[in-house]
């Protein structure tokens, strides 16, 4: 069911008039690519317009700069390339480097693997392999170029995304270690919420 894109010059009413919303809040000439295919259904286009406002581009508990890591972070791990592309391009007017966004990448990829395994031991109903090594390599938490709260927030997003609790559960509980406030770690989760929902009807007006 593939939905095509919709030009600014084809948008009317709603569609329009968030279109230039979004231009005046990005400061960008142009609506940005990822979010043209959203122009088709002007409700949700509005709706994500104001979630993105609210979570993702003002700052709260979290800055800015750490709201779009963790935006960037749910982009890649749906392989959503015109999201990937939007959400780069801004961390990059924020100082973000190429190193930093392999990282976040790296962190992705790393959640995937202790995901799967420890989901695995919450869905197998059994406790035969409590206590057996992990055996998984898992460095790429600790060499980033990020701080532990940060590399935190993003496992939590993306371990919520996998729906691994017992990884969801332990992140919580060192973030909440290294000082992160409730509020803060729910921000992470709102931002996570809202990207996700762009990502996923993008991927849907693709298939």
């Amino acid at each position: 069911m593939p939905i095509s894109p919709l030009p600014e010059s084809e948008a009317a009413d709603k569609a329009a008039q968030t279109y230039d919303r979004l231009k005046d809040m990005l400061g960008a000439d142009a609506v940005p690519e990822a979010f043209l295919t959203l122009g088709r259904a002007p409700a949700l286009l509005g709706d994500f317009y104001m979630n993105f406002k609210k979570f993702v581009w003002k700052e709260g508990k979290l800055d800015r700069r750490t709201k779009l890591l963790v935006a960037l972070s749910v982009a890649l791990k749906e392989a959503s390339g015109p999201w990937t592309e939007f959400y780069t391009g801004l961390l990059k007017e924020e100082g973000v480097t190429e190193e930093e966004i392999t990282d976040v990448a790296a962190l992705v990829a790393t959640n995937a693997t202790y995901n799967t395994f420890f989901k695995f031991r919450k869905l197998s109903g059994t406790d035969l392999f409590d206590g057996l090594p992990v055996g998984l390599r898992a460095h790429a938490f600790q060499a980033t170029s990020f701080d532990e709260k940060t590399v935190e927030l993003i496992n939590t997003a993306i371990s919520d995304l996998n729906a691994c609790e017992p990884c969801v559960a332990g992140h919580v509980k060192k973030a909440r270690a290294l000082g992160l406030e409730p509020e803060a770690i729910l921000e992470a989760i709102q931002v996570t919420a809202v990207v996700y929902s762009g990502v996923q009807f993008t991927k849907s007006a693709q298939a």
